[in-house]
């Protein structure tokens, strides 16, 4: 007796509907990825344990190297005096002390300059002053 075969469909998978699915992801992933803005000094922030403050849109920031250098929101001084830090600041700030000022300093910045930098806004009556720093690890492993 001669039995019929029955005939195997061909199975396929419609991959259309995947790589749309990818490349839409793709699309989020890059849309939502948050970029750090980059400093050129590079520091190493101390550490410190307390409250996170909101950052606020308009702001000045002083960022202090490790070997004293000074920049004013990215832009590098030619030199670490107070003249040049206060004029720095004076035309960053447009003369508005009410805008909050951030000091970024490495941690092994010497204290002289992070000093040179809370004068210079000082003597230019900025009153609202904040000090950058980073929450210290935890070395007991909670």
């Amino acid at each position: 007796m001669k039995f019929r075969r029955q005939t195997q469909e061909e199975v396929s998978v419609n991959l259309t509907p995947l790589i749309d699915v990818v490349f839409l992801l793709l699309i989020f992933f890059m849309v939502s990825t948050t970029f750090t803005r980059e400093t050129r000094l590079a520091i190493d922030l101390p550490e410190a344990s307390g409250e996170v403050q909101e950052q606020v849109q308009k702001q000045i920031e002083i960022v202090i190297g490790k070997e004293g250098d000074f920049a004013v929101n990215g832009k590098s001084l030619v030199n670490s005096r107070l003249d040049t830090l206060k004029s720095a600041l004076g035309k960053v700030s447009d003369g508005d002390g009410t805008l909050p000022l951030v000091i970024t300093a490495d941690a092994n910045t010497p204290y002289q300059s992070v000093v040179t930098a809370m004068d210079a806004a000082g003597q230019l009556g900025f009153a609202n002053l904040s000090m950058t720093t980073r929450k210290p690890a935890d070395s007991d492993g909670e």
